[in-house]
């Protein structure tokens, strides 16, 4: 199985048939994919300017769509090494039971699913580096009651996403599944009440 950088040259070189590019960008997100496979690659078709059934897209727009994946994924994989290299301390000095942002981060390990868009036609319209760059601020910091991406303060309480975990917050605005260990208790608590409202 090719890895992603292997698959990114693939997209990259000319030699290869526009077809196989294509695809290989489609597998890119196999391996690297913040919002969830359909979501990513529409979010990338959309702002490379080539559409999601597109089976003969323009090379450069495609080699766009792989520049904005590529960039996201040196954003993540710096998180990640942060974060494994402040858990080893954190063992070192004793302390093995990780905490909330740990418990979210094994669930997005390698990146997939890191701002789950449960809808594929709905997700941030920003770039996706710009995305996880604003959410790993928010894991950095207090939790808020707002959406890290957006800003957006409408989050419903939303049940059988097709993601791990099932339910969670979602922002109504951008369309996200925004971590729980970025919200206070009461934003979660309020996203919960929003639901059983919405629901009676």
């Amino acid at each position: 199985m090719a890895g992603f950088r292997s698959l990114a040259r693939q997209v990259r070189d000319p030699r290869c048939d526009l077809a196989l590019r294509r695809y290989s960008l489609r597998k890119c997100l196999e391996r690297f994919a913040p919002y969830g496979h359909r979501a990513t690659w529409d979010h990338l078709c959309s702002r490379a300017g080539f559409g999601p059934e597109d089976r003969s897209p323009d090379p450069v727009r495609l080699v766009a769509a792989l520049e904005e994946l590529e960039e996201a994924r040196a954003v993540w994989l710096g998180y990640e090494a942060e974060f494994a290299e402040r858990r080893k301390k954190e063992k070192h000095d004793g302390l093995r039971r990780p905490g909330s942002v740990d418990d979210w981060h094994r669930l997005t390990w390698g990146g997939f699913g890191v701002a789950w868009c449960d809808d594929p036609r709905v997700h941030p319209d920003e770039p996706l580096a710009e995305v996880l760059r604003r959410i790993i601020a928010a894991l950095n910091r207090e939790p808020g009651s707002a959406c890290p991406v957006c800003g957006g303060e409408r989050l419903v309480w939303k049940y059988g996403l097709d993601h791990e975990p099932s339910s969670g917050p979602v922002c109504t605005d951008c369309g996200i599944l925004v971590p729980r260990p970025v919200l206070t208790p009461q934003a979660l608590a309020y996203a919960r009440r929003g639901r059983l409202l919405m629901s009676a």
